[in-house]
């Protein structure tokens, strides 16, 4: 660690005055970026590879074959791959935050693991790109919805915001390689950070807009969704940084003192704490009033989602546990927290994506018929009652060629980015 003029700022990823002199004396030494790995590297890229294109094959017969052979219909009109879409927009804005944040604001950092946030964001966000993609029936016609756009639509202010989030991470990591050679000033750094942790936080809040912006579902339509989603993404975010770092710490890719896991650990408590709390809020205002929100509230606790409301209730309160209790942070339990922690917000993300389409508020005009709707016979009610979305095989084939697609992306990155933290290139 570096003392900065006794300002106290101690932080390997932000030392201003010692940035140039790390850059001439790495010049001096013929430093350049060296394709790292070993041989689990290498076979972890192929791996990938290999699963991403068997998706890439799966999702060309999803196109020959129409979206009928999924299991979304006019009443569950999205289905896995905006759950995962949803999720992995939570993933990337976390580990972008939890970055730029000790830069943003020039405070004590994560040991110098903060590329490796970055890019684990820059993966994120590919994969969550992908399931939009996989989600369109036409997709060669997304021309149109650039030629054609709505302005006031949520949905094209989230396509704006993800773009601009991909290219401002990878500007970002960008500059914090440069700034350690001394060819990117620190004023110049911070400033990227901080758009860099509005962008994060806008993305989030967008993705959340397209749902919370609409009267039609009884569970969306709350003003609590942005900020919720904020605080999910954190939580899942800190899970997968922490994760992610013991798992390279273990591989010998990293060096970090444990005093660096404990922190995130502590900061992670405080995230699922925060969000327990906004989803017993938004659970007291849905059930309080007696009206059509208890129906949500009775689905969620005893109904056909309840597996996942327990799931990540019990998931947080473990992850809680581990992380705050002394004697349970050792390196393999925090492991094990980061994990949970992230299981935890996908339950929260299927109870919100299927939940908000089980509670029909709306009349339905058009005809009921198996192309439609998955229980049809009969009326509106009864094609709704019990209904509750199961992806296809082929739904569950595609979405795991999209998370190997994000996985494929970050081990190039741990191979050919030099990512790791000053003094152990």
């Amino acid at each position: 660690m570096t003392n900065i003029d006794n300002v106290g700022v101690i932080d390997d990823d932000f030392a201003p005055a010692a940035a140039p002199a790390r850059g001439k004396a790495r010049e001096a030494a013929g430093a350049k970026v060296a394709v790292k790995g070993g041989k689990g590297l290498t076979i972890a890229i192929g791996v990938s590879a290999v699963i991403a294109i068997i998706g890439i094959v799966l999702w060309g017969m999803q196109l020959s074959g129409g979206m009928v052979q999924t299991a979304m219909r006019n009443l569950d009109s999205w289905g896995l791959y905006i759950t995962s879409f949803m999720f992995f927009v939570g993933l990337s804005a976390g580990g972008l935050i939890i970055s730029s944040v000790p830069k943003a604001f020039g405070i004590q950092g994560f040991g110098g693991i903060s590329k490796v946030a970055v890019m684990t964001s820059i993966a994120a966000t590919v994969a969550a790109i992908g399931m939009v993609v996989v989600d369109l029936g036409q997709p060669a016609r997304v021309w149109e919805l650039f030629a054609y756009s709505n302005l006031g639509s949520p949905l094209m202010w989230d396509i704006i915001v993800l773009m601009v989030y991909l290219v401002l991470s990878c500007v970002y990591l960008w500059a914090q390689v440069q700034h350690e050679k001394g060819k990117v000033s620190a004023v110049a750094l911070r400033v990227i950070s901080v758009i860099a942790l509005v962008t994060a936080v806008m993305v989030h809040s967008v993705t959340a807009w397209i749902f919370g912006l609409q009267q039609s579902h009884e569970m969306w339509h709350t003003a609590l969704l942005a900020p919720w989603f904020v605080s999910s993404a954190l939580v899942c975010g800190t899970g997968l940084v922490m994760a992610t770092v013991i798992a390279l710490r273990a591989a010998g890719y990293l060096k970090l003192d444990q005093a660096y896991l404990v922190k995130l650990a502590k900061l992670l408590a405080v995230f699922l704490l925060v969000d327990l709390y906004f989803f017993g809020c938004d659970l007291l205002t849905e059930a309080f009033p007696a009206g059509s929100g208890l129906a949500v509230v009775d689905m969620l606790v005893s109904g056909p989602l309840a597996p996942f409301f327990w799931g990540e209730i019990i998931l947080s309160v473990v992850a809680v546990v581990l992380c705050v209790v002394p004697q349970l942070r050792t390196t393999p339990l925090l492991a094990v927290a980061g994990i949970l922690a992230i299981a935890a917000i996908f339950c929260k993300r299927v109870q919100l994506l299927v939940g908000g389409f089980q509670i029909a508020n709306l009349d339905y005009a058009s005809a009921l018929t198996p192309f439609t709707v998955t229980n049809w016979e009969g009326n509106l009610a009864q094609a709704y009652q019990g209904m509750v979305y199961w992806p296809t095989a082929l739904e569950f084939g595609v979405t795991l060629g999209v998370v190997a697609l994000g996985f494929l992306v970050f081990f190039l990155g741990l191979k050919f980015l030099p990512l790791k933290p000053q003094g152990q290139e």
